[in-house]
């Protein structure tokens, strides 16, 4: 197949294309290359063709996409952004730039998308109340951040909630700004497949980690955060009190996924999506003390700051990924940290 990989020479385009490559696919990669490759500096992987500009610039995306039969659009500004002034970035690159891949897509007669989503559309993951069952929590009061109790309370009773795991049925409720352009994503992506027939993956990404994972920037995910950090000599800094529940899933089990969606049919008028993680449930503390121990590093250092925009607990069931694609994560935590 003829494949079109936008981000496809960032974190998890790279090992994407690498394994499209391999396989045997034609592939097409569109990527900013950012930061500017120094002069000689290959970053085009072997056998793929690479389109260095904008998704946003239809002139550079319409030849780069005619003749695809899939489009992978993984291109985004992601992170949690440092403050409100970012707001129109990531709605330019992420929304802007979505609303062009699908415009041109059917402009050029592609009808299979595969979209870079994540889990940060969920919100607050999924919880139970000890007496009113299965509960979706509102957003956590500051008075009860600045005291120290950082798990959302049942909006009925008040109790302190349990966490529990989302499946991709529950409803959408996103924290912060570059969660809010995912879901418009999905949102657009729904759109396109019910006025084109196209059919599309919409690949809700938990934590990815490992080899190649942005460093030294505040717009990286906190496995990245940690790892700059020990490399540095310093002890990570754990916000609240590192008992936040995630899923951290190596990349290499992500560009796979990936590259499983891209070959597979998710049906015409559809949009499919799929949870995409490890499938183990890891505290933040407890990724930050790995990493110590894997690199041998000073302890983390438990703050409790926090950040008004974070969620507290956000894991999910990747079983639907495994009965749809036939893919389920085969790296385990220690052994994907020491590939960092």
């Amino acid at each position: 197949m003829r494949i079109l990989v936008t981000g496809g020479a960032g974190f998890i385009g790279r090992p994407t294309v690498e394994r499209l490559v391999a396989y045997g696919h034609d592939v097409t990669v569109l990527d900013l290359v950012r930061p500017a490759p120094r002069p000689g500096e290959v970053t085009a992987v072997p056998g793929a063709s690479l389109v260095v500009g904008d998704v946003r610039d239809e002139d550079t995306l319409l030849p780069a996409v005619r003749g695809s039969d899939v489009v992978v659009h993984l291109a985004a500004k992601v992170g949690l952004g440092v403050d409100v002034d970012d707001i129109v970035d990531y709605v330019s690159a992420n929304d802007l730039g979505t609303a062009t891949v699908l415009r041109v897509a059917h402009r050029v007669g592609v009808g299979r998308v595969v979209f870079a989503s994540s889990m940060v559309v969920y919100g607050e993951g999924a919880y139970h109340c000890p007496e009113h069952g299965r509960v979706a929590p509102g957003p956590r009061r500051l008075a009860d951040l600045e005291v120290g109790v950082f798990d959302p309370r049942c909006p009925r009773c008040d109790a302190v909630l349990v966490p529990a795991v989302v499946t991709e049925d529950a409803p959408l409720d996103p924290r912060n700004v570059y969660a809010a352009t995912k879901v418009h994503g999905e949102h657009l992506l729904g759109a396109w497949a019910r006025e084109t027939s196209g059919g599309a993956f919409a690949l809700r990404f938990h934590n990815v980690y490992g080899p190649g994972m942005p460093r030294n920037t505040p717009y990286a995910g906190v496995a990245s955060l940690f790892r700059s950090a020990l490399a540095a000599g310093r002890a990570p800094r754990v916000f609240e009190d590192g008992a936040q529940r995630r899923d951290f899933v190596h990349v290499d089990d992500v560009a796979q996924a990936v590259v499983a969606a891209a070959t597979a049919d998710a049906g015409p008028g559809l949009v499919v999506p799929l949870n995409v993680g490890s499938g183990t449930v890891t505290t933040v503390g407890g990724l930050a003390q790995a990493l110590a121990d894997t690199l041998d590093g000073p302890a983390p250092v438990v703050t409790g700051e926090f950040r008004i925009g974070d969620v507290r607990h956000v894991t999910a069931s990747s079983d639907r990924a495994a009965q749809v694609l036939g893919w389920t994560a085969q790296i385990g935590l220690r052994a994907g940290l020491a590939t960092c």
